[in-house]
C-alpha cells in the first residue's frame, strides 16, 4: 500500500506542478512544444525527439489576457492566453493550435497579438469529417504542422518513426481505459481527486514514462482485494473538472466518479489510431471515428445524448453531473436535449458551472451536498 500511495503522489505532483516538468524537460535539454486543448498533434512532437505538453489554463484570474480576450469568452481560453502572457510558458518552443471552436479561432489573433515570443502553429480539423474531401484535407493540415515542427526540431519525420509513436499512444489509451476500470474495483483508494490527478498528469509526461507509471499502477492496484461501496455513483460529462475542492467534496459525500466525458480526461483516450496505409493517413482517420464529442461535429445530433445514456446504463449511475464551462457554446447547445435524454432513460441530471478564472464553489458545493442526500 505504501508504494501505491507513493505513486498516487507522484502523479499528484505532476498534475498540480506543470511548470516544474516544464523546468526539468528544459533544463535536460529537450525542446517542448505546448499542446492546446482538445485533440492535438502529440505523436508527431514526440516522434521528432520532442516533448509535447498540454496546455489546460489554470484556475487564476486573468489579469492580462483582458486586453485581447473579453470576460464572456470561456475561462480556458483566456487563462491559456494569460499564462503565454504573463511568461508562465516562455520556456516552451512553440505552441500548437487545434482551431475546434470559434473561441480557439479567435485566440489565434489574440496569441499573436500578444505573445510575440512563443511560436503558434495553429491547425484546422475538418467539421465535416464525412466528406469524401475530409481525410485529405487533414493529412495535408497535419504535414503543414509537420513541416513547422521539423524546422524546430531540425530534424525530419519518418513513416516508421511516426508509426512507433502512434503505437505507444495507443498503448497509453489502453492503459487509461484500464486505469479506470481498476479504479472503479478499489473506490476505497482512488478518490475523486487521485483519479483526476492520474489522467491529468498523463498530460505533462513523456509517452514512456506515462506507460511505465500507468503499468505500475495497474499492477498495483491488482494486488489490492476488490471494494464494493454503497456509494452513490457518478458519470461527470463537460471540458473539464479541475477543481480539487468540489472532486474532494464528492468523495466525502459518499459519491464516487464510474466514468467521465471529459475533454481533458477520458474522452482523449477513447478512441485508437487505426491501422491505416501510412502512419499519417492513421493520425488523420483518428479524428474521423471520433464519435459523442461536442467539439468534433456528427451528422447524428444525438450521437452525445446516445452515448451517455449507454454510458450511465453500464455503470448503473445514479447521478450524472453535466460539468458546464461558462460560455461554452458547444457544450451549451449539446446540454438541453443530453439532459432530455437521460431523464427520459431515468437518470438524475445536475448541471454546475465551471469557471477556472473564479475560486468561488459555494453554490456547487451545496449542489452537490444535496445530491448525496438524494
Amino acid at each position: 500500500m505504501k508504494e501505491l500511495q507513493e505513486l498516487l503522489s507522484y502523479f499528484k505532483f505532476v498534475s498540480n506542478n506543470p511548470r516544474e516538468m516544464l523546468d526539468k524537460y528544459v533544463n535536460d535539454g529537450f525542446k517542448v512544444i505546448g499542446c492546446m486543448p482538445y485533440y492535438n498533434v502529440k505523436p508527431i512532437i514526440s516522434a521528432l525527439g520532442m516533448i509535447p505538453m498540454s496546455i489546460w489554463g489554470a484556475n487564476i484570474n486573468p489579469r492580462l489576457a483582458g486586453k485581447y480576450s473579453p470576460a464572456f469568452t470561456c475561462s480556458l481560453s483566456r487563462t491559456c492566453l494569460e499564462l503565454g502572457m504573463n511568461g508562465t510558458l516562455d520556456k516552451l518552443s512553440a505552441v500548437v493550435m487545434p482551431i475546434l471552436c470559434d473561441t480557439l479561432r479567435g485566440e489565434v489573433t489574440a496569441w499573436r497579438a500578444g505573445i510575440n515570443n512563443i511560436d503558434l502553429i495553429p491547425f484546422v480539423p475538418p467539421q465535416n469529417r464525412k466528406d469524401s474531401g475530409a481525410l485529405d484535407f487533414y493529412i495535408e493540415e497535419i504535414k503543414y504542422v509537420t513541416r513547422n515542427l521539423e524546422n524546430i526540431a531540425d530534424k525530419k519525420i519518418n513513416n516508421k518513426t511516426l508509426q512507433e509513436e502512434l503505437d505507444k499512444y495507443n498503448k497509453i489509451n489502453g492503459f487509461v481505459r484500464k486505469f479506470t476500470e481498476m479504479a472503479n474495483k478499489h473506490l476505497d483508494i482512488i478518490t475523486a481527486s487521485d483519479r483526476h490527478n492520474v489522467i491529468k498528469a498523463l498530460s505533462f509526461l513523456t509517452p514512456e514514462d506515462a506507460i511505465k507509471n500507468l503499468i505500475k499502477l495497474i499492477e498495483l492496484l491488482e494486488n489490492e482485494d476488490e471494494f464494493i461501496s454503497n456509494g452513490k455513483k457518478i458519470l461527470i460529462s463537460g471540458i473539464m473538472l479541475d477543481s480539487d475542492e468540489i472532486l474532494n467534496s464528492i468523495s466525502k459525500s459518499n459519491m464516487h466518479i464510474l466514468e467521465d466525458d471529459l475533454a481533458n480526461e477520458s474522452r482523449i483516450y477513447r478512441y485508437d489510431y487505426p491501422m491505416a496505409s501510412s502512419a499519417f493517413e492513421s493520425f488523420a482517420l483518428h479524428w474521423l471515428d471520433i464519435k459523442g464529442c461536442s467539439l468534433a461535429h456528427d451528422d447524428d445530433a444525438y450521437a452525445r445524448g446516445k452515448m451517455l445514456v449507454d454510458l450511465a446504463k453500464k455503470h448503473d449511475i445514479d447521478i450524472v453531473i453535466l460539468a458546464m464551462m461558462k460560455f461554452c457554446d458547444i457544450e451549451e447547445y449539446d446540454q438541453p436535449y443530453v439532459t432530455k435524454m437521460l431523464q427520459d432513460n431515468g437518470f438524475n441530471v445536475v448541471s454546475i458551472d465551471i469557471d477556472q478564472s473564479s475560486k468561488d464553489f459555494g453554490q456547487t458545493l451545496t449542489k452537490l451536498q444535496a445530491l448525496s442526500e438524494i
